[in-house]
């Protein structure tokens, strides 16, 4: 590496603003590079494998997330007495808060992740399409802003055409979304997402958009530096995805040839450097079933699923976040960037499939991991270990990679049976079954994948002897 790549001075202690695999990801990822790390937990959070790992840990509240992990005032308490310079927001909880990053950077802390004004720029869904509009991005018909009036609503939608969906101005993960078939249905959805929004955002503002039926969910990964250089590192399919919390991801996806990826990689590309983006983020797209694509939202955080990308092209993004929040310009070019393998990974979740997908959270009695040749999991649980009923349910990423697409495939069924947790209920045999539907091995998943495949497999398939 020239000296030139040399000159930035590394972070020296990160704040872990978050709990789970991504917070033990980020201890992880900080100790290969010789930085400290401090972990905030709340007290139902105790035992957890990242407060264990960490350097420091500090308590910051009891077990509702509302009295700990979004505690805004508690972790920059924290990191002020704890004398971190960084501060690491993982994905959910904080992460894409414009006014905790506005904090961190007030009190000159790095928030690892954009800036303040990019992220309140983005996480504006109406403000982030004019941004997609402006850099030439295909944007899905739709309002131009947020809609307050529901005649306006109406006329908009009957222009654009039935059916539409009604979002969220200050979305994410399927809240305060709506789709509305006709323009009777439309007043009692319209309502409902402004109730639903306003309940999970405090903003009760929404847009309306022409919905694509069904699309294939693709999103594209970016990194960028503090320098102006933009990359994109392909895509990610996300369509296998129930209520819009995303089940399955793979990538390549098996959709996208060589071309479209240019063409979708450019364009993220152009929304990124429109919006001066730093960092790593993702763009999101619908692709329908001629291949053409449509701009939803930026998200500006590391995704969930970041770790397929990892494994198809040897980068590790979280190593790559921390070096470029110290200053480090990205020592690749485009042309670098390329694809050894195929990765899927699937959403291990303390749920019940055979039960509406009912939360079950509770102490794991036995955990056997699987392992093997291709097989990646990036998990915080372990044996005797209780599952809080505070948080989201997934308590697991498992990610298995080979030379082609069959063969991930294969080792994820493989991994999958060989995964055993016993003391609750998981998502795992549903995960299985779904390996083996032909379908999905066809590659031929759209966003409504999951609802068809539940219709037609018997719930007894979800059950397991003695898993729980």
């Amino acid at each position: 590496m020239s000296a030139r790549l040399r000159r930035f001075v590394m972070i020296q202690k990160v704040l872990i603003a978050n709990r789970g695999e991504i917070a033990l990801r980020i201890v992880r990822a900080c100790r290969e590079l010789g930085v400290k790390t401090l972990a905030v937990y709340s007290e139902a959070d105790e035992q957890s494998l990242h407060v264990q790992l960490a350097d420091e840990a500090i308590c910051i509240g009891s077990a509702p997330s509302s009295d700990s992990y979004l505690k805004a005032d508690r972790i920059i308490s924290a990191a002020e007495v704890a004398d971190v310079d960084a501060i690491h927001p993982g994905y959910g909880f904080l992460s894409e808060n414009a006014e905790f990053a506005e904090q961190c950077e007030s009190c000159n802390i790095k928030f690892i992740g954009p800036s303040s004004e990019t992220i309140r720029l983005m996480g504006d869904k109406a403000m982030a399409k004019a941004v997609a509009k402006k850099a030439k991005a295909p944007v899905i018909p739709g309002s131009e802003g947020p809609i307050k009036s529901e005649a306006e609503a109406v006329k908009i939608a009957k222009e654009i055409g039935f059916p539409v969906i009604i979002k969220a101005v200050a979305g994410g993960g399927g809240k305060g979304m709506r789709l509305a078939h006709n323009a009777v249905a439309f007043a009692r959805e319209f309502e409902m997402a402004r109730a639903e929004a306003e309940k999970a955002f405090g903003n009760g503002d929404v847009y309306v958009e022409k919905f694509i039926e069904e699309p294939r969910h693709i999103e594209i990964q970016l990194l960028a530096d503090e320098h102006g250089k933009v990359l994109h590192l392909g895509e990610r399919d996300c369509s296998v995805q129930r209520r819009y919390q995303k089940v399955v991801e793979e990538a390549p996806s098996p959709f996208v040839d060589d071309k479209m990826r240019a063409k979708m990689g450019r364009a993220a590309v152009r929304i990124a450097e429109a919006c001066n983006y730093q960092n790593a983020g993702t763009v999101e797209f619908l692709v329908d079933k001629n291949g053409d694509f449509y701009f939803i939202e930026m998200n500006t955080r590391i995704q969930v699923e970041h770790g397929v990308t990892e494994e198809i092209t040897g980068l590790d993004l979280v190593k790559r976040q921390i070096r470029i929040a110290s200053g480090e310009r990205l020592d690749l070019e485009q042309k670098d960037i390329t694809f050894t393998r195929h990765a899927i990974e699937c959403r291990i979740n303390a749920e019940d499939p055979a039960r509406n997908f009912a939360p079950c959270p509770g102490k794991i009695d036995l955990y056997y991991s699987p392992g093997g040749h291709g097989v990646r999991v990036d998990s915080h649980i372990y044996g005797g270990y209780e599952v809080p009923p505070h948080y989201d349910s997934m308590i697991a990423k498992l990610i298995t990679y080979g030379k082609t697409r069959e063969v991930a495939i294969d080792r994820m069924y493989r991994a999958l049976n060989e995964y055993i947790i016993r003391g609750i209920r998981t998502s795992i045999p549903f995960c299985s079954a779904i390996m083996k539907d032909p379908v999905f091995r066809n590659g031929d998943a759209t966003t409504k994948f999951v609802g068809d495949f539940l219709e037609r497999t018997p719930k007894d398939l979800f059950t397991p002897g003695d898993d729980a």
